[in-house]
């Protein structure tokens, strides 16, 4: 058995993503996925590296791509943990992530006072 995933990318005239969309062979969706942002990993193990890809549309706000990142670290520290029974080390990964959004919480706050 073998499952597709299709991800279509829509560039502007400067190849800026404009849109994103993404299907799944197994999926029970009649039609594509939007997305605004997407963080996609693969890890090549000849090379022990990793190749990713991020991208984001245009339209994708700052408070948006924040909730994004820590729901992203927050998804890796649990994958972490499942893989590794790591538990320090996922308190630790969950303890960032929670200290990165709140940090950025207090940020936006200090600066809507100034405007």
């Amino acid at each position: 058995m073998q499952s597709t995933i299709t991800i279509d990318v829509t560039l502007d005239e400067q190849r800026m993503p404009e849109a994103l969309t993404w299907k799944a062979t197994e999926s029970s969706a009649d039609a594509g996925k939007k997305a605004k942002a997407m963080i996609l990993s693969f890890w090549d193990g000849t090379d022990k590296t990793a190749l990713r890809i991020d991208l984001w549309t245009k339209d994708m706000m700052i408070d948006e791509m924040t909730d994004f990142f820590y729901q992203t670290m927050m998804s890796m520290a649990d994958s972490f943990d499942r893989a590794t029974q790591q538990k320090e080390l996922v308190g630790d990964m969950k303890k960032f992530a929670q200290d990165f959004y709140k940090k950025f919480h207090e940020t936006q706050l200090q600066q809507n006072k100034l405007k």
